[in-house]
């Protein structure tokens, strides 16, 4: 029997990844580099066979899987569990402005990396719960198929964290960058990691992850 592989894709750049505002769950479009990003992944990706394409609901999730999909005839499947975390009232500001206006806040963030939440936003454990089951859900319902899901930098971490049994705080020893690629095949029903943030398709300068 073919193995089941997902292609886990961070969409592209935007104007906010560029100025290191948090992003969270507003819904900032992609900019001219990340759909040029976009369009280098979707090449990339143009030889395999994609039995189907999913993304977060966000526009620069959504867009980024649109540009996947267009030359394999695809419609994107829309999900609100893969969205970003929602990081509440830090949303739109940069990290020295959250350290500014919510020091309390964001010091009791870093300490409990796990459960410790941001003013009126979701903590990793909630992000990972969610986007885990959907990816499960979406592995259970493609047997033997390759299929892409587009999702986001802190969620796209925490699946990686839950698939392979890591505890959510290691998702700070690792990067993924705008438009990588990370895949799991799943082997005797097990999740086996094969590619973690692979940028090879990608050209020009990529913007430092904002880990918050």
């Amino acid at each position: 029997m073919e193995e089941t592989r997902l292609i886990l894709v961070r969409h592209g750049e935007t104007e906010w990844n560029r100025d290191a505002k948090i992003q969270g769950q507003l819904d900032v479009v992609l900019s001219a580099v990340g759909r040029a990003q976009a369009k280098r992944v979707a090449g990339r990706l143009a030889g395999e066979e994609l039995a189907a394409v999913y993304s977060s609901d966000l526009a620069r999730a959504r867009e980024t899987a649109a540009i996947i999909a267009e030359p394999h005839c695809l419609a994107v499947a829309t999900r609100p569990d893969l969205r970003e975390g929602c990081f509440g009232a830090w949303q739109g500001l940069t990290i020295a402005e959250v350290q500014e206006r919510f020091a309390e806040n964001y010091a009791a963030f870093r300490q409990d990396p796990v459960f410790g939440r941001p003013l009126d936003g979701e903590c990793i454990a909630e992000v990972a719960d969610r986007a885990q089951r959907a990816v499960e859900e979406i592995a259970a319902a493609h047997p033997g198929e390759t299929v892409a899901v587009v999702t986001h930098g802190g969620a796209l971490k925490a699946i990686v964290c839950r698939l392979l049994g890591l505890d959510l705080a290691q998702r700070r020893r690792f990067v993924v960058d705008n438009c990588s690629l990370t895949v799991f095949a799943w082997r005797e029903g097990l999740p086996v990691l094969l590619t973690l943030n692979d940028t090879a398709h990608l050209g020009g300068e990529l913007v430092a992850d904002v880990e918050v």
